[in-house]
């Protein structure tokens, strides 16, 4: 065994993980490109602590190469790659809830863009699964966890994502890029963006605030009139 082969360093399992994701979290991204590029430009081997170095510029002057992915990638995407290459949102390996939903028709379906646990704290095209709530005015309730593994491969990835979601009224993320918000709303889904992320079912509580007497865009989405024009409706009670 020469030298430098007794001395190389492997990429650890947690830089490894951090390359994918970051690689996910870009359209059309080739990994292995992008691999490529991460050692030319940090020098091998690429380590955690040379990862959390690198900047959005750094992966945008990394883009211009035409083997990696169009330059003229979404800055939301951008941000989330650095995130993961720095460590940041990646699963931290708790379990996936339990279900607890209920039968019954009638219910808000909603998703919501997660990386760990019962947190929203995912951008649509990267987020490693949607939490899937069924949302009453009496209750909040987990109905699926459906993993975003499938679309990898797909030829377009946020339309694969919206595919994978096209049941639900609405979608919470902390981001998501405009081309990508299009698709959403193509798909009949509302996208909502909560930038500051937290326990999904807090900000789900929200949403269950307003059901009662919903503002016009929700009630649109749950069939009903909107509770300022419900005394103009035929058949309405009026208040006495």
């Amino acid at each position: 065994m020469n030298a430098a082969s007794s001395t190389a360093s492997p990429v650890t399992r947690e830089a490894a993980l951090r390359i994918a994701l970051a690689a996910r979290a870009l359209p059309d991204v080739k990994v292995s490109a992008f691999v490529r590029s991460l050692g030319d430009r940090l020098g091998t081997p690429v380590t955690e602590a040379k990862l959390a170095r690198m900047t959005v510029a750094d992966i945008k002057a990394m883009l211009q190469g035409d083997e990696i992915v169009d330059p003229g990638v979404d800055a939301s995407a951008l941000k989330s790659a650095v995130r993961y290459l720095w460590g940041e949102g990646i699963d931290d390996g708790a379990p996936v809830p339990d279900v607890d939903a209920p039968a019954g028709e009638g219910l808000l379906r909603v998703a919501v863009a997660s990386n760990s646990g019962e947190m929203l704290d995912g951008h649509f095209g990267s987020c490693s699964r949607f939490l899937i709530y069924l949302v009453s005015e009496t209750g909040i309730f987990l109905s699926e966890v459906r993993s975003t593994r499938v679309t990898d491969d797909a030829e377009d990835r946020n339309v694969a994502r919206a595919e994978l979601i096209g049941d639900c009224h609405l979608a919470y993320m902390q981001s998501i890029g405009g081309p990508a918000a299009a698709k959403v709303v193509r798909a009949g889904i509302h996208p909502v963006k909560y930038p500051v992320g937290g326990a999904a079912r807090e900000v789900l509580a929200q949403l269950q605030g307003t059901l009662q007497s919903p503002p016009p865009w929700l009630a649109k989405l749950l069939g009903r009139a909107p509770s300022s024009l419900q005394r103009y409706m035929p058949g309405a009670e009026l208040d006495t």
